[in-house]
């Protein structure tokens, strides 16, 4: 989600994942190249034979920019397969959550191991690494798990304004673990961010017994702000490690941990509750398909948003992510979201965009 998979993810910084910095391809055979094919020497220019020609700096000087907002284009579809993504598993309701990671987990398997072989980084990564992949892996299967099971038991708003609390947990746990700073600034967006929970969670002791714009009952609409909340701090806490890490490791090769270690905690965990049946309905395994094919190119969308746009306009546009919830819960369910909602959703986005402001202020300092 980060989140979701910013489960998988994401993260990003939510939405931040430690991305690689290779060379492209060929980018040092082509001096090589233009020698083979008759230049004369590195110090002359093989157009006009002078020993100091402006056409050699002129490759360098016109690099490639890339496009104005392509960035933030590629964030708005992450968030726009992130939110088809959800929209899937909700609608999907009688396959457990844990069985809907498994699914996902096969397929993108699948999808990762060609990209691994072709990238020749290896299966298992660097050993002093090794520890970190491991823990990346179980808390981001995890974490995908509980947003899953979120997703099925409690309104699509709901849910997803929820995951966006990540950023506050990612922030006290890079406080504790690797001694980033934690400002007041950062107390008062954690506020917010409560705020916003408790407005979506609307606890009896505090607004009575009044559930309206609530799908189920109580007890399983708090089962799922639960779950919900423990995706969030999962995700968090995959977002801490993969900051540990660094750019020391392959993209892929943590992706590839995430699915192969959740394929078997999903595994284990179905055969103890006893849950695991193959879908009744043709449509429902192609949800489970898409679910996997839109959630891994959420990742890859934000990845490559994260290559050539800042962190800070992107985990705004990330937030993208509660408006095609809103939409997706009215278009699809017939469910208005109730004020209490929209509030919290206000209180959640405030406290991202505040911090993502902050963060992207410091920066251009």
């Amino acid at each position: 989600m980060l989140p979701q998979d910013s489960a998988g993810a994401v993260e990003l910084e939510e939405p931040g994942l430690p991305l690689t910095d290779d060379a492209p391809p060929g980018a040092s055979e082509e001096p090589a190249a233009a020698e083979a094919a008759g230049a004369p020497d590195s110090g002359r220019c093989w157009l006009c034979l002078s020993s100091r020609c402006c056409s050699r700096t002129e490759p360098e000087a016109k690099k490639k920019a890339p496009c104005p907002g392509l960035g933030l284009f590629y964030t708005l579809l992450s968030a726009f397969c992130f939110s088809v993504s959800s929209l899937l598993v909700k609608k999907v309701q009688d396959i457990h959550a844990v069985e809907i990671s498994a699914f996902r987990c096969v397929l993108q398997m699948l999808i990762v191991l060609p990209c691994l072989i072709y990238r020749k980084t290896g299966f298992i990564g660097p050993k002093s690494l090794r520890i970190f992949l491991i823990l990346r892996g179980v808390l981001g299967s995890t974490s995908m798990m509980l947003i899953y099971y979120a997703f099925q038991t409690m309104a699509l708003a709901d849910a997803t304004v929820i995951t966006f609390s990540s950023p506050v947990f990612t922030s006290i746990f890079a406080w504790i673990c690797l001694k980033e700073k934690y400002s007041p600034w950062d107390a008062l967006f954690t506020m917010f961010t409560i705020a916003g929970v408790i407005l979506i969670v609307r606890p009896p002791f505090l607004f009575g017994s009044n559930a309206s714009g609530i799908e189920e009952s109580y007890s399983v609409h708090l089962k799922g702000t639960f779950a919900a909340i423990g995706h969030a701090v999962f995700a968090a806490s995959t977002l801490v490690i993969l900051r540990k890490m660094g750019k020391s490791v392959d993209y892929f090769l943590t992706i590839w941990y995430y699915v192969v270690l959740g394929l078997v905690e999903t595994v284990i965990i179905l055969f103890i509750l006893g849950e695991w049946s193959l879908p009744y309905c043709g449509l429902d395994r192609l949800f489970l398909i898409f679910i996997a094919l839109f959630g891994l190119g959420a990742q890859i969308f934000i990845t490559k948003a994260l290559q050539i746009e800042k962190a800070g306009p992107v985990a705004i546009m990330r937030t993208m992510d509660v408006v095609f919830a809103f939409i997706f819960q009215i278009i699809f369910f017939n469910n208005v979201p109730t004020w209490w909602t929209v509030g919290g959703a206000v209180c959640v986005v405030a406290s991202n965009v505040g911090a993502a402001v902050r963060k992207w202020y410091q920066s251009s300092k």
